[in-house]
């Protein structure tokens, strides 16, 4: 099997679980619907870039129903169980690596406002390069593209932490690992870059993120309160 598949880092919206740095503001409840729209968006985005194919990583392991029922048919659903993100990661990359793909590119799930052009040159540098990552604005990265699965990258980081950056950066460079940067973006944690998401849709198409827009519709009152 040659081609890229372009797998979403993703999580079953639970109520009590789901963005919880949302709250307050936000109730439980809103902070996962507010989740869904994001990840619902994601996947709309993902599933436009042509030459793809598309897979999703789905925590919990039982939500597959969930996510079959949210994806476009075709949708490879890879269920994860690990104790962090890097061994989901490993785990995901080294397995559609293992099936035959030239090039595994993982996503995060909460960042739909992502240009798909970015995607685009993620697929084009890994033609010329070993690996791709996506900044993140918070210290992280939304993006992480390869040829060939690097154990070393996922291990020892301080996941969810802003240190996961420049460890990776680290790393790569003590490997010797040929790789290309791709612009900063900015994924959805805080009440902050909730109200700069909303900003930043007042500059984007109307038919762009159709399920975000519906929720800021739906809670319109509480973010002009803001």
């Amino acid at each position: 099997m040659n081609g890229t598949a372009l797998i979403i880092m993703a999580k079953k919206p639970i109520v009590g679980s789901t963005k919880t740095r949302l709250c307050p503001p936000l109730e439980p409840a809103e902070a996962a619907l507010v989740y869904e729209a994001l990840l619902l968006d994601t996947i709309q985005l993902c599933a436009g870039i042509e030459g793809i194919h598309l897979a999703v990583a789905v925590t919990p392991p039982d939500a597959v129903g969930y996510f079959e029922k949210n994806t476009p048919s075709g949708t490879v659903l890879l269920p994860v169980d690990c104790p962090d993100i890097g061994h989901c990661l490993q785990q995901v990359i080294g397995q559609l690596l293992e099936v035959g793909y030239d090039k595994v590119i993982a996503l995060n799930s909460d960042g739909p406002s992502l240009p798909a052009a970015c995607i685009f040159q993620a697929v084009n540098y890994l033609d010329q390069h070993d690996l791709v990552l996506g900044p993140g604005e918070d210290g992280g990265y939304y993006l992480i593209g390869l040829k060939r699965l690097y154990t070393d990258l996922f291990r020892g980081i301080d996941w969810s932490t802003p240190q996961v950056l420049p460890q990776t950066v680290s790393k790569i460079k003590a490997l010797g690992i040929d790789a290309a940067v791709l612009p900063y973006w900015y994924d959805i944690d805080t009440w902050d870059d909730l109200l700069r998401l909303k900003d930043e849709l007042g500059r984007l198409p109307l038919e762009a993120l159709p399920n975000t827009r519906g929720f800021f519709s739906g809670y319109k009152s509480l973010l002009l309160e803001s």
